[in-house]
C-alpha cells in the first residue's frame, strides 16, 4: 500500500536538499546523465525531483503536487529566464488552460481562463503574492491584476490554480489565480547582477542578493531599473520603470515570520488595435510595428467638464502624455505568520497592503481609417502644426482616451488547522477592504495622419465640428468621477480524510460583500447619477476524491461551485446592467476529472474540465442594452515532460469547447478564446571543455481560431508562433540570447472590440524582437 499523502510530502520534505526553495516546474528537472545516448541507456535514470505546492491548500500548508487533487502548473525561476516574457501576463502563456492577449503591452492584458465569458481585461484571473491577492476584485475596467506585479530576479517561482479549491480560499476566485513566491534568502550569501539589452534599445539593469543577517533570520534585497522605446518603437523612452523588493524570513523552531515590501514604478506604451484596411476595403499596409503615440503627437489636450458655478456646467481642458500608457506607480507590503503548534495544530496568517496608482493613456481607434480628401471634397489638408496632408493621405479618428486611478487595499487571510491520523480540519477567516477613486476621460474623437507619430488633422480641413477643441457639442463618450469601497468578509471551513489510498476533502466559504460605489457620469458636476450601495450573502463550496494509484500516478475528481461578484465597473455593470435591475453575480459551476503520472523519463498531467456560467454581462452600453449570458464550456489540460538524456520535451496544451447558451448569440462559441492552443518547447543541455555548458531552448505555439465578438461576425485566423533562445554558462557568468516570434508572424489577438459588426482594426502579436544578457551570478 501506498503512504498517505501526508505522509508522502513530509518524506519529500525530508529527502531534498533545499525542500522548501527548490520547487520549480519539471521543465527545471533535467536529468543528470551523460548526453551519449549509448551512456545513457548504460546508466539508471534519476527520478523527478518531488515537486511541492502551496497554493490552494488549506493554510497554504505544503503539498507533494502528485498527491493533489486540482490542476496546478509551476514555474521555476529558470521556467522564467528562458521564456523571457515581455510582460507579467506574457509568463502566464506557461499555464494550461489559459489564453492571453499580451499584445497591448507591458499593462492592460486580456487574459481568459477555461472558456469563462468575458469582454476583456481579466474577470477570472487573480495575481497573488506569497499566497495572498494583490487587488481582491481581479479587474476593474482598465485595470488588471497582472498591471500590479512585475517579474524580475526576485522571483522563486510561480503556482498558476485553474477551478479546484480556488471559490473557497483567499479572494474566492473562481479562476485561475497565479501565485508568485518571493526568494528568501538561506545561510549563505547569493546574488545576481544582469545587463539587459535588445534590438528595440532596452537598457536594464537586474540585481538580487539573498543571505543571513543573524541566526535564523534570512533577508532577500532586489529589483531593476529599466528604459527602452517599446517592441513596437515610439521614438522616444515609452517604457520606463523601476522596482525594489525586500523580503525579510525569521526562521523559529516552531514556524517562521516573513515580512516583504516591493515598490513599483513601470509603464509602457499602450499597444491598441490599428487599421487592417481602410473604409473601402483596401489595405493600409499597416503592420505590427507600427504605434500611433511619438515624441511629435503625445501631448494632449483633454476635455474635461464640470460645474461653472451658476448651475451650468462648462468644459476645461488639462495637458496629458499619451506616452505614458499604461502601468503601476504603487507598492505591495505583506507578511505571514506560520506556526506548529503543540498536538497537531498549526496556525498561519497571511496579511498585504496594496496602494498606488493605476493609468491608463493611449490613443484609441475609433471607426475605419479614411483618406483625407474624402473630408472636404478631395481636397488636401494640413496638420494643426500646419505641414500640408495630401488628399490621398490615410487619416483616422484617435481618441485620446485618460482613465485615472488611484487604489488601495487591505487584506488577511488567517487560518488554524489540526491533523489527525486520518483526517484534517482547517478554519479560516478572511477579511479585505478596498477602494477606488478614478477620473476618466475617454472618446474626444479626432482626425490624425494614420501612421507613427502622426499629426492631428487642423479643424479647417475637416468638415467635421467635433474635429475643433474648442468645440464642445459634441460632447465626451464617457465623462467620469467615481469613487468607490467594499468589504469582504468570509468564513471558511475544509477537510480531509484519508482512506488507504482514497483521499477525500472538501470545503465551504460563506461570505458577504458589501459594496458601494458613486458614480458622477454626465457632467462632472459632482453630483452622483449613480450611486450603488449594496450587500450581498453568498455560499460556495468544493468537493473532491483523489486516488493514489502507484507511488507516481493518481487520478482525482472535483465539483466546485462558486461566484463573481461586480466590481467597480462604471463602463460594463453599474452603469448599465445594474440600472436595469440586475444584481450583478455571476454564477460558475465547475466539473474536473484529472489523470497525474511522473515516471523517471516523463510525466503527464492531463485534466478535464466542463464549467457552466451564468450572469455575465454583455451589452452595448452606449445604448444601455445587455444581455445576461449564460455558457457552457468543456475540455482538457494537457501538461507534459519528457526526458532524454539531455533532450527534454515540455507539453502544454489546451482544447476546448465553448457555447453561449442564451440571447441573441445562443448556439455561438465564446469570444476571443480559441478552441486549440498547443505550445511544444525543446530543449538540449551541451557541454564544452573547462566546465563550459550551455542549453539550447524553444518554443513552438500553434494557436486555433477565434472570434473577436459573440456574434461570431469577425474570425481570428489561426497562427503558428516561434521562439528560440540559448542560454551559455562560463564559470560564474551567464550569456542568454532570446528571441521571440523568430519568424515575425503578423498574428491578430483581437478585433475591433468598440466596433459593431465587420471591423476593419486588429491587434497584431508583438513583432519579431531580440533580447541578449549578461549576468554575474555569486
Amino acid at each position: 500500500m501506498t503512504q498517505k499523502p501526508l505522509a508522502r510530502t513530509l518524506n519529500a520534505l525530508k529527502h531534498s536538499r533545499r525542500p522548501v526553495l527548490w520547487l520549480g516546474s519539471m521543465a527545471a528537472l533535467a536529468l543528470a546523465v551523460p548526453a551519449q545516448a549509448q551512456e545513457a541507456e548504460q546508466q539508471p535514470a534519476m527520478g523527478p525531483i518531488e515537486e511541492v505546492v502551496v497554493t490552494g491548500t488549506p493554510g497554504g500548508a505544503a503539498m507533494r503536487k502528485l498527491d493533489a487533487s486540482f490542476a496546478i502548473s509551476t514555474v521555476s525561476a529558470e521556467d522564467i529566464k528562458r521564456k523571457a516574457p515581455s510582460s507579467t501576463a506574457d509568463l502566464l502563456k506557461t499555464v494550461p488552460g489559459v489564453w492571453v492577449e499580451s499584445s497591448g503591452g507591458v499593462s492592460g492584458a486580456n487574459i481568459f481562463v477555461r472558456g469563462f465569458p468575458s469582454g476583456g481585461d481579466a474577470d477570472f484571473v487573480t495575481v497573488a503574492v506569497n499566497g495572498l491577492a494583490v487587488y481582491p476584485p481581479p479587474t476593474l475596467s482598465f485595470l488588471e491584476n497582472s498591471t500590479i506585479f512585475r517579474v524580475d530576479e526576485t522571483i522563486e517561482r510561480m503556482e498558476g490554480l485553474r477551478g479546484g479549491p480556488n471559490p473557497v480560499y483567499s479572494n474566492g476566485q473562481v479562476g485561475l489565480t497565479t501565485n508568485f513566491i518571493l526568494k528568501e534568502g538561506g545561510p549563505d550569501t547569493e546574488g545576481v547582477l544582469k545587463y539587459s539589452t535588445s534590438d528595440f534599445g532596452l537598457q536594464r539593469v537586474d540585481g538580487m542578493v539573498s543571505g543571513e543577517l543573524s541566526d535564523d533570520l534570512y533577508y532577500m534585497i532586489g529589483g531593476y531599473v529599466s528604459s527602452s522605446e517599446g517592441i513596437r518603437e515610439a521614438g522616444f523612452d515609452a517604457e520606463e520603470g523601476n522596482q525594489f523588493t525586500i523580503n525579510l524570513t525569521k526562521r523559529l523552531d516552531n514556524g517562521k515570520i516573513n515580512l516583504f515590501h516591493r515598490a513599483t514604478d513601470d509603464h509602457g506604451t499602450w499597444y491598441l488595435p490599428v487599421a487592417l484596411q481602410d473604409s473601402d476595403g483596401n489595405p493600409t499596409g499597416i503592420d505590427a510595428s507600427y504605434t500611433q503615440v511619438g515624441p511629435a503627437n503625445r501631448n494632449v489636450l483633454v476635455p474635461y467638464s464640470g460645474s461653472d458655478g451658476m448651475g451650468g456646467t462648462e468644459t476645461t481642458f488639462e495637458m496629458r502624455d499619451m506616452g505614458k500608457g499604461r502601468g503601476w506607480d504603487g507598492s505591495v507590503t505583506g507578511g505571514s505568520i506560520e506556526l506548529d503548534l503543540a498536538n497537531g495544530w498549526t496556525f498561519t496568517d497571511r496579511f498585504g497592503l496594496t496602494k498606488g496608482d493605476a493609468d491608463t493613456y493611449g490613443f484609441v481607434p475609433d471607426g475605419a481609417a479614411v483618406t483625407m480628401g474624402s473630408l472636404n471634397g478631395g481636397l488636401a489638408g494640413t496638420t494643426i502644426t500646419g505641414d500640408e496632408v495630401a488628399a490621398n493621405t490615410l487619416v483616422q479618428r484617435f481618441g485620446p482616451w485618460v482613465v485615472e486611478k488611484d487604489i488601495e487595499a487591505f487584506s488577511n487571510d488567517l487560518s488554524l488547522a489540526k491533523q489527525w491520523d486520518d483526517y484534517k480540519l482547517t478554519v479560516g477567516y478572511y477579511a479585505s477592504t478596498w477602494e477606488v477613486d478614478e477620473i476618466w476621460s475617454i472618446g474626444n474623437s479626432k482626425y490624425y495622419e494614420l501612421g507613427q507619430n502622426g499629426q492631428m488633422i487642423s479643424p479647417d480641413s475637416v468638415d467635421d465640428a467635433c474635429q475643433d477643441f474648442d468645440q464642445t457639442t459634441c460632447g465626451f463618450k464617457y465623462d467620469v468621477d467615481a469613487i468607490g469601497d467594499a468589504r469582504e468578509n468570509a468564513f471558511y471551513m475544509a477537510g480531509e480524510t484519508y482512506l488507504g489510498d482514497l483521499t477525500l476533502d472538501a470545503g465551504v466559504r460563506v461570505v458577504t460583500r458589501e459594496t458601494t460605489y458613486s458614480v458622477d457620469d454626465g457632467a462632472r458636476d459632482g453630483i452622483a447619477d449613480l450611486t450603488l450601495d449594496t450587500e450581498e450573502d453568498k455560499v460556495t463550496y468544493t468537493a473532491a476524491a483523489n486516488w493514489a494509484l502507484t507511488e507516481n500516478s493518481g487520478v482525482f475528481v472535483r465539483i466546485n461551485d462558486g461566484v463573481k461578484f461586480p466590481d467597480f465597473d462604471a463602463y460594463r455593470d453599474f452603469r448599465g446592467d445594474f440600472q436595469n435591475g440586475s444584481d450583478l453575480i455571476i454564477d460558475v459551476q465547475q466539473y474536473e476529472l484529472g489523470y497525474k503520472l511522473s515516471q523517471a523519463n516523463y510525466s503527464l498531467y492531463a485534466t478535464g474540465f466542463m464549467n457552466e456560467t451564468k450572469g455575465q454581462p454583455f451589452g452595448n452600453v452606449a445604448l444601455n442594452d445587455f444581455d445576461r449570458l449564460e455558457t457552457e464550456a468543456m475540455g482538457v489540460e494537457l501538461d507534459g515532460n519528457l526526458y532524454f538524456g539531455e533532450f527534454e520535451l515540455t507539453l502544454n496544451a489546451t482544447l476546448q469547447d465553448t457555447e453561449i447558451k442564451s440571447g441573441d448569440d445562443a448556439g455561438n462559441s465564446v469570444q476571443r478564446q480559441p478552441d486549440s492552443q498547443i505550445r511544444l518547447s525543446p530543449s538540449y543541455n551541451l557541454s564544452f571543455a573547462n566546465g563550459v555548458d550551455a542549453v539550447v531552448y524553444g518554443t513552438a505555439s500553434i494557436i486555433g481560431d477565434r472570434y473577436s465578438d459573440n456574434g461570431n461576425i469577425n474570425k481570428l485566423p489561426s497562427y503558428e508562433k516561434f521562439d528560440l533562445g540559448v542560454i551559455m554558462n562560463v564559470e560564474n557568468l551567464e550569456f542568454q540570447l532570446a528571441v521571440d516570434n523568430l519568424t515575425d508572424e503578423e498574428a491578430l489577438t483581437e478585433g475591433d472590440p468598440r466596433a459593431a459588426g465587420v471591423s476593419a482594426n486588429g491587434r497584431y502579436i508583438l513583432p519579431r524582437n531580440v533580447k541578449f544578457s549578461i549576468g554575474y551570478q555569486f
